[in-house]
C-alpha cells in the first residue's frame, strides 16, 4: 500500500493530509456492539455496495498497487454512467496464498504468494440498482450483506509483516473471548494516504465473527 502511486491519490483524497483523514470523508456505517480491549472492538455493519478487484502477483505491493488502479479508473469513469464517483475510506483489502496451511492461516493470508483483492466501498447515496457497472470486466459490483466483525485499529507501519502480526494479536484477544471467526474472512481496512505521517495514520486489521452477543 505504501508504494500505491502518488500521482492518483492526491485526486481521490483530497481531504486527507499528513496527519490523517478529515471527518468529512464517508464511512461504511457501523454500530460498535461490544469492546474487548482499548483497540479492539465487534462492529455490526449494515449492508453496503463495493467495487472490487483482484490481482495476482508475488509481491503484494505490485498487486496492491495494480488492483488500485483498476478501482481507481471506476470511480473516475470507467463506468457505464461514465460517472464520477467520491471515494470514501477505508480501502479494504484481503490475500489469499496459494499454499494453504490449516496451521496457520493468519500468517499466510499476508505473507504468502497470492491473490490480493481490494475494494473501493460506494456511497451510501447508491443501491444496487443505482451503482453504475464496470467497464473492465476485471471490476467487479458487489454487495455485502450485514456482517460482524472484530476490529483492531493500529497506527504505523501497514507492511505485511505488522498487518500479519496485528492480525495474530486479534486472533488470540478473539480465543481469550471466546469468539469464534469465520474461515477465511481476514483482512485490512486502511484509511490513510501513503504520505501521511505514520503515526498519524489509521490502519485497522478485521476478522469475521460467527458468535452473536
Amino acid at each position: 500500500m505504501d508504494r500505491l502511486l502518488t500521482a492518483l491519490l492526491p485526486l481521490s483524497l483530497a481531504a486527507c493530509s499528513v496527519v490523517g483523514i478529515e471527518g468529512d470523508v464517508e464511512q461504511p456505517p457501523f454500530e460498535v456492539v461490544a469492546s474487548l480491549s482499548e483497540n479492539i472492538e465487534i462492529r455490526q455493519y449494515v449492508e453496503r455496495i463495493a467495487v472490487e478487484a483482484t490481482v495476482t502477483a508475488d509481491d503484494s505491493d505490485d498487486a496492491r498497487n495494480a488492483a488500485f488502479r483498476l478501482l481507481f479508473d471506476y470511480i473516475s469513469g470507467a463506468n457505464q454512467a461514465n460517472a464520477e464517483i467520491a471515494m470514501t475510506v477505508p480501502v479494504e483489502t484481503s490475500r489469499a496464498s496459494r499454499k494453504i496451511a490449516m496451521t496457520a492461516p493468519v500468517e499466510i493470508q499476508v505473507g504468502e504468494a497470492g491473490a490480493t483483492t481490494m475494494r473501493f466501498f460506494l456511497p451510501g447515496s447508491f443501491t444496487p440498482e443505482s451503482a453504475p457497472d464496470p467497464t473492465d470486466d476485471r471490476v467487479r459490483l458487489v454487495v455485502l450483506p450485514e456482517q460482524r466483525f472484530a476490529v483492531l485499529a493500529f497506527s504505523g507501519s501497514r507492511s505485511d509483516q505488522v498487518v500479519s502480526a496485528r492480525l495474530e494479536e486479534l486472533h488470540a484477544a478473539l480465543d481469550a473471548h471466546d469468539l469464534h471467526p469465520r474461515r477465511s474472512s481476514e483482512r485490512a481496512f486502511f484509511y490513510d494516504p501513503p504520505w501521511t505521517l505514520p503515526w498519524f495514520r489509521r490502519n485497522e486489521v478485521a476478522i469475521e465473527v460467527v458468535d452473536m452477543f
